[in-house]
């Protein structure tokens, strides 16, 4: 996951340690999200300070984000990196980390320096914050993104592990009526996975839509696809300029239409948003429809659930603190 939550699931994602998974890997997101199951964390000594960090990296290249015997995990790398920048262990909780107090800046730049011969995984932003703050249970929400990719062509090698490709075409607007019905306070239980240990499936989804974006449109082995090619029902209208799938412009590819679908909320169950795409997109195929998508959340048991969504095309937008 790339980062920043900018990563296409297996390839990115980023902020308060959150990251993406691929099969057989371990799960991106944690499963434990009730506040009364939080680690306890002691107060740090005398003359130490917190800090919050929010970092970007390439999930695919990482065994999940925490830290795991013997596998490559991101917080293990960023721990590392922070020790080489202190010289001795440091305490990590999340994404905070209580060291000798730094101006942030230097913090940032500092671990940086011990991280740039990884590649792939990087700080972005270095907050102090009180000895009490813990950077999951602090959130107030959580922003999550999704893309998807359709069209028959194969998938261009930038965009590998960065986006769910759909071989069908999709129907935006249909995608975009069911996510109406998902919106609001409701009983999620067909929308998180077995093995999720929150007490209660009841969340509240504040925001959940699906718009079209253009797709890597700078890279010059790819055609820029335009939203406005979209047809009255939802699907792209033919390009005059493309034959059997391939542009007859030599070295020239067809591009994929891109869709994205934004989640936001406090906090979410495990794999809900995968579980929740793999509902859209059904919708979005014709496999589905929306009264399809009530019927399933009304079931309240996974087992009615759709295939879930691979993790490559998740991206851990934003995570929202009140910092001031």
């Amino acid at each position: 996951m790339i980062c920043r939550d900018g990563c296409a699931e297996p390839t990115n994602s980023s902020y308060s340690g959150e990251a993406g998974d691929q099969p057989q890997r371990p799960p991106k997101i944690p499963r434990i999200e009730e506040e009364d199951q939080v680690e306890s964390m002691k107060p740090p000594k005398p003359g130490l300070q917190r800090y919050l960090v929010a970092f970007e990296y390439i999930g695919t290249r990482f065994f999940g984000s925490q830290q795991q015997p013997h596998q490559r995990t991101a917080v293990g790398v960023l721990q590392d990196a922070f020790e080489k920048f202190v010289g001795q262990p440091v305490s990590i909780s999340g994404s905070s980390r209580t060291l000798e107090p730094h101006e942030p800046s230097v913090v940032r730049r500092a671990v940086n320096h011990f991280l740039q011969r990884e590649g792939d995984i990087m700080v972005i932003d270095v907050r102090s914050v009180p000895s009490d703050f813990h950077a999951r249970y602090k959130a107030q929400e959580r922003t999550y993104y999704y893309r998807l990719l359709s069209g028959p062509e194969s998938l261009s090698t930038f965009e590998r592990d960065r986006a769910w490709h759909v071989l069908e075409e999709l129907n935006l607007q249909a995608m975009q009526e069911a996510c109406k019905v998902l919106v609001g306070h409701h009983d999620f239980s067909s929308f998180r996975a077995a093995g999720c240990q929150a007490k209660s499936p009841v969340r509240t989804l504040d925001e959940l839509h699906v718009t079209e974006s253009v797709s890597v449109p700078n890279f010059p082995s790819v055609t820029e696809s335009k939203p406005s090619d979209i047809g009255a029902q939802g699907v792209p209208n033919n390009s005059e300029k493309e034959f059997n799938g391939f542009c007859q412009e030599f070295g020239i590819r067809s591009g994929h239409r891109c869709l994205v679908v934004k989640a936001r909320s406090h906090s979410f169950l495990y794999h809900q948003v995968r579980l929740l795409v793999g509902a859209l997109k059904c919708v979005g195929t014709g496999h589905l429809t929306v009264a399809d998508v009530q019927r399933i959340l009304d079931a309240k048991t996974v087992a009615a659930a759709c295939p879930m969504a691979p993790a490559c095309g998740l991206y851990l937008g934003h995570v929202k603190y009140d910092l001031d």
